[in-house]
């Protein structure tokens, strides 16, 4: 849905492949500084920033940036008369949902 805004933040990535990229690169980071703790001491703990960094912050927005990135284009929202409709694109199908004024 290029073009569009949305209400809440936006935490997909351009593609998938970029967006998989940064959640090996993140969650590796982090798992890799606890990993290494007992081997090379308090100096691991260098890599929590690179993964943080990755993650743009947290693993929960990584998450939902996933899902925004696999669902980007296929799904579209439009609201008339109180009344929102969530459509499939070239599916047909439709889900919809009253909306309290």
């Amino acid at each position: 849905m290029p073009g569009t805004k949305t209400d809440g933040p936006d935490f997909a990535s351009a593609s998938l492949a970029r967006h998989l990229v940064r959640g090996t690169v993140g969650f590796g980071t982090l798992a890799g500084s606890v990993a290494l703790l007992p081997v090379v001491g308090p100096v691991s703990l260098v890599l929590l920033p690179a993964g943080l960094l990755a993650l743009r912050g947290c693993p929960m927005c990584w998450t939902v940036g996933l899902l925004q990135t696999l669902s980007r284009g296929r799904l579209q929202r439009s609201c008339e008369n109180g009344r929102c409709h969530l459509n499939v694109a070239g599916g047909g199908q439709q889900h919809s949902e009253s909306v309290a004024s």
